[in-house]
């Protein structure tokens, strides 16, 4: 039986929207996506950790409790994941009624090629459409770590979410968003791609000394963009185009599938 899309939201205004992030619920780019939201719908949620958790994942936390923190009627923060944001989001905070509509960002920098596997951003919205709530996910990509462009994600998130939702998509799909590292005037469209694959070579892990004299390590990446293929998110991004990229939830490998059915079994 095929699988029934995911319900199209014809109208924004009244559209049910949960927001949440893995920089932290008081994130430059969490100010951003509720200006964003709140110019969609008159009915914005807010449910991010209280802290910074880049590169958490899909995890969740097993074996802490989490607590829950009531900003104000619709804001909460949460200790723990993005994944346990959303899933406290569901089964507490919104139980009365769920949400229409994720987004989560805008993250500080982009999710890209292999950056989903590693990204809370990404995580969330996996969460999302894991429990049935069409979820896009939104990064403002940078070169430079003092020069944030968020007025571009600002400016053209509203309409890509508009033209995202009136279209619809998969139950089984996540909508992957990165806005281009430059001026908002200077956004050269927009474009439907694959996910790429980043030059490992930019990885890098600093060795330090600490007080005691007992040496730790800082991962991170240098900033080297190489040669990403073309038709992928990192060279769209590199071109100053907004990159759209569907996700699917099934990670298996369909051609390898086969193969190894007649290897096995043939």
């Amino acid at each position: 039986m095929a699988k029934k899309p995911a319900p199209k939201l014809a109208n924004l205004l009244r559209t049910r929207i949960l927001l949440t992030n893995d920089d932290g619920i008081n994130a430059p780019g969490m100010k951003v996506l509720q200006r964003i939201a709140n110019a969609l719908s008159d009915d914005v949620w807010v449910v991010a950790p209280e802290t910074e958790h880049s590169g958490a994942g899909h995890s969740l936390t097993l074996t802490d409790p989490l607590r829950l923190r009531k900003i104000s009627s619709r804001k909460y923060a949460v200790q723990g994941t993005p994944t346990d944001c959303v899933m406290m989001a569901m089964s507490q905070v919104m139980a009365d009624k769920r949400p229409d509509l994720l987004l989560s960002g805008v993250n500080r920098g982009a999710n890209m090629g292999e950056d989903v596997t590693y990204s809370g951003t990404i995580a969330a919205a996996m969460e999302g459409t894991l429990v049935g709530v069409p979820s896009i996910a939104l990064s403002q990509s940078f070169a430079n770590r003092k020069v944030m462009h968020w007025p571009t994600a600002e400016k053209h998130a509203g309409d890509i979410i508009r033209r995202l939702v009136a279209l619809g998509w998969s139950r089984e799909v996540l909508m992957n968003v990165n806005f281009p590292d430059v001026l908002p005037g200077d956004v050269k469209g927009v474009e439907i791609c694959r996910q790429g694959r980043r030059d490992i070579t930019a990885l890098n892990i600093e060795e330090r000394i600490d007080a005691r004299e007992r040496p730790y390590y800082w991962l991170g990446y240098r900033p080297i963009h190489g040669t990403p293929k073309a038709g992928t998110d990192l060279a769209v991004t590199e071109f100053g185009r907004i990159a759209i990229t569907p996700l699917h939830m099934d990670l298996t490998e369909n051609k390898s599938l086969k193969q190894l059915k007649a290897s096995f079994f043939g």
